[in-house]
C-alpha cells in the first residue's frame, strides 16, 4: 500500500494473492502454518476504505476465503479502550455511507493490534497486564457478536505491534499474562471460520 491509500493496487495485490495460493492453498484446518495468509487493514474503516471493501467484499468471505484473517493495525500512538474498540467494530459492521460501500468482516476474521511500546516507552501490554487494553477490552473482542457476516462471537484476538521501537527484553508482564488469562493455546489451533 505504501504511499497509495486512495488508490491501492489491487491487481497487484491479487496477482500475489493468487501466486501465493498458487503454492500454499487456503487451509482451513491450520495443518499447515505456512498457508495462513493474512491482511493488514486501517485500524478502523475511516481510512483505506478501497482496500477495506475489496478485503471484506472478496478475499475474506466464509463462502470462498482466499485469506484467513485481516489485522486492524495500531493507529498513531496507543487508543484509549473506547476508541479503540469504536476502530474495531467498525470491521464487524462495515460501512454503507462511504464509496465503495464496506461490507461487515466475521469477527472471526479480525485481529486488533495494539502497541507493546511507543517509542521507547513501553505500554501496559508489555509490562502491566491489569492495565493494559488487551485486558480492558478483552470481553469486547471475546464477545462481539457478528452484524451482517459470520455465525460466532468473538474476534480472533490480539496482534502486537513492537515495530519502530526499542523494546524490552520481555513482555511477559503484559502479553505473557495476558496469554495465560485467555488462556492461549499454542501452536494456534485452526481458525473459527464463521
Amino acid at each position: 500500500m505504501g504511499g497509495r491509500p486512495r488508490d491501492p493496487n489491487l491487481d497487484g495485490l491479487r496477482t500475489f494473492i493468487t501466486a501465493y495460493r498458487s503454492v500454499l492453498p487456503y487451509d482451513a484446518t491450520g495443518s499447515n502454518p505456512a498457508a495462513r495468509l493474512t491482511i493488514d487493514l486501517a485500524a478502523g474503516d475511516e481510512f483505506l476504505n478501497i482496500l477495506n471493501a475489496k478485503a471484506a467484499a472478496d478475499w475474506l468471505t466464509a463462502a470462498n476465503p482466499v485469506l484467513d484473517y485481516a489485522n486492524a493495525t495500531v493507529p498513531n500512538g496507543q487508543p484509549v479502550a473506547s476508541d479503540a474498540v469504536t476502530n474495531w467494530q467498525q470491521h464487524v459492521t462495515g460501512r454503507t455511507n462511504v464509496n465503495p460501500p464496506i461490507p461487515p468482516l466475521a469477527p472471526a476474521k479480525v485481529t486488533v493490534a495494539v502497541r507493546v511500546v511507543l517509542g521507547s516507552t513501553p505500554q501496559p501490554e508489555c509490562n502491566n497486564f491489569s492495565s493494559s487494553l488487551q485486558n480492558s477490552t478483552g470481553n469486547f473482542v471475546q464477545s462481539i457478536a457478528p452484524a451482517g457476516a459470520g455465525a460466532s462471537p468473538g474476534m480472533l484476538g490480539y496482534m502486537f505491534w513492537g515495530v519502530e521501537a526499542q523494546a524490552p527484553t520481555t513482555c511477559e508482564g503484559g502479553v505473557g499474562v495476558g496469554a495465560r488469562n485467555y488462556n492461549l493455546r499454542i501452536p494456534m489451533p485452526p481458525l473459527r471460520q464463521q
